[in-house]
Formats: structure tokens, sequence, C-alpha cells
């Protein structure tokens, strides 16, 4: 049973001949080309990690009634995703070392039922994570660009609807993905995907942006004061973090993904797939990170933190 698949299936591609086969695991020999060996502790420390994180950020979101709009119910979601992916992380992990261990004794064909089930709970966490992210920011976009009219655009009822669609989307093509993933076309539409979500996010930070430095410009003007440089500067990093740990997270999995269907034989294709296990360490970090990013920037979601962590229910 291998952790995280069919993501680790994805490893090396399955559309190589048996002769080309042997030239890509002779130019694989290399030191370069050996990998990283990346023990299952790790795995399931990082999954630990992530599950204590999303799990608070859901724990306070659901104790305090002022984070209960359409905004924090969408970052909910997102840990909720990140919460899956951990959880299907360190369930699976746990099984391997116990296995691995002599601890653990199961039938095969129970470990295939197993894998289908992990399986089909990580591809749709997966999914439904990318999808929260676009989901966020299309939230923030309409708050800033339609604050008056915000509520009357975002009710409840079409909040509940957006999430709802999401959950089914990501389960549907979760099962899709499971049945149909050596074929390349399923693969093309998981990296169109992530292309969508990646363009959505670059357009909208950037206009949001561009209002703020247009104000904040405004505003130095009339004070004559410099504040212009210093706001827009905070803006531009934030940005940037947003956007950079996004792609940083995400990006070489989804690269190995348009190799695969791309290159499978070439030299440096096959190099570059036996750091799989590294890809999947950054996905996994995306989890961590998301919960800074997204919701312990909140002053009032910190408030509620403290108080969950310290048992004041």
């Amino acid at each position: 049973m291998s952790t995280l698949a069919p993501l680790r299936l994805l490893r090396e591609p399955w559309n190589t001949s048996k002769g080309n086969q042997s030239n890509v695991t002779t130019v694989g020999s290399s030191t370069w080309c050996q990998g990283l060996d990346i023990p299952n502790e790790f795995f399931l420390t990082l999954g630990l990690v992530s599950l204590v994180e999303n799990l608070l950020v859901v724990a306070a979101i659901l104790k305090n009634r002022n984070l209960h709009s359409p905004m924090y119910y969408f970052i909910c979601c997102l840990a909720i995703s990140d919460m899956l992916v951990s959880v299907s992380n360190l369930v699976e992990t746990l099984f391997m070392l116990l296995m691995e261990h002599g601890m653990l004794v199961i039938r095969a064909s129970v470990v295939r039922h197993m894998d289908n089930v992990i399986d089909m709970l990580t591809c749709s966490s997966v999914v439904s994570s990318l999808s929260f992210l676009g989901v966020i920011a299309v939230d923030r976009y309409i708050t800033i660009f339609y604050a008056l009219r915000y509520h009357s655009i975002m009710t409840l009822q079409r909040a509940v609807v957006t999430m709802a669609s999401v959950w089914l989307a990501s389960t549907i093509s979760s099962t899709v993905f499971i049945i149909y993933y050596r074929n390349n076309a399923i693969l093309l539409c998981l990296i169109s995907f992530f292309l969508f979500m990646l363009v959505l996010m670059l357009v909208l930070y950037i206009h949001m942006f561009a209002l703020a430095r247009h104000h904040l410009r405004s505003m130095s003007s009339q004070q004559k004061q410099p504040v212009y440089r210093s706001s827009s500067l905070k803006g531009a990093v934030t940005l940037t973090i947003l956007l950079g740990v996004f792609f940083i997270c995400w990006g070489p999995f989804f690269f190995h993904l348009i190799l695969i269907v791309t290159c499978p034989t070439n030299p440096f294709c096959t190099c570059f797939f036996s750091y799989f296990n590294l890809f999947l360490i950054l996905i996994i970090c995306n989890s961590v990170v998301d919960p800074l990013i997204y919701a312990f920037r909140s002053q009032e979601l910190r408030r509620t933190l403290w108080e969950v962590v310290l048992c004041s229910w």
C-alpha cells in the first residue's frame, strides 16, 4: 500500500514502452536522479501538525458567532479540505508503518479496498482545497469592489449552495480520477483546473492590489505624507505571499503531471519524476500554511483560537 495513491501511482509515467523503460532506468541511475527517500514518520508528523492547525480553525469558527459569515464559512471549508488531506495521509501512513513493522497483517483484497477509499478521500480533498482557494479569492474581490452590495450578493443561501457545489463536484471528479487516472485526458483536465485557479487568483489579487494602490496614492496626495510606499510595499508582500505559497506548494506536482503527458521518456523528465515524494510533502505543507495565511491573520479568529486552546468553550 502506498501513501497518497493514486498520486503515488503518478510517480512515473505509464505510457512508456518496455524498450524505453530500460533507457529510462539507465539514464535515471545517476546520483542526482535517485530522488529523496522521505521516511513515513515525517509524513506522519507533518500530517499531525496540519490536522491540529486546521481542527483549531474549524473549532474557533464554530465557537464564535461573530465568525458565522460566508467569508469564514469558506475558510472553514478550506480548513476541512486541508484536514481531510492530513487525515487520509495519517491513516495510510499509519497503516504502512504498522505493516512494515509486522504489527498488522491485512489481506491483499482488504488493502485494495482501503486504498480506493483513501484515494478517493485524498483526491476529493485536494480538488476541494484548490476550489475553496479560488472561492475565497472571489469572495474577497466582491468584498472590496462591491462592498455596499456584498451582503445582497453573497447571501448565506448562495454561500451554502457554493459550498455544496464544490464538495459535490470534488467528490465526482475524484471518483472519475480514481477510475481513469491512466488516461491523459483526465490529467489534462486536472492540469487545466490548476492553471485556471492560478490565473483566477492572480487576476483577482492584482486587481485588488491595484485598487488599494490607487486609494493609498489618493490618501498620500491629500495628506502630503509619505505613507504610500510603506503601505504599498506591505500590500505587495501580502500578495506575493498568497500567490507564492500557492504556486510553490502546488506547482511542482502539476508540472510533474505535465511532464508525464508531454515527455515521459526524456532524461530530464525522468530525473524530475524521482523527486515525487518532495512534491507530496509540499502539498501537505500547503495544508499547514493555509491557516496561517487565510485564518490566523484575523484578530477575532486569533482571540477565539486562544479561547479554544485554553478550553474556555
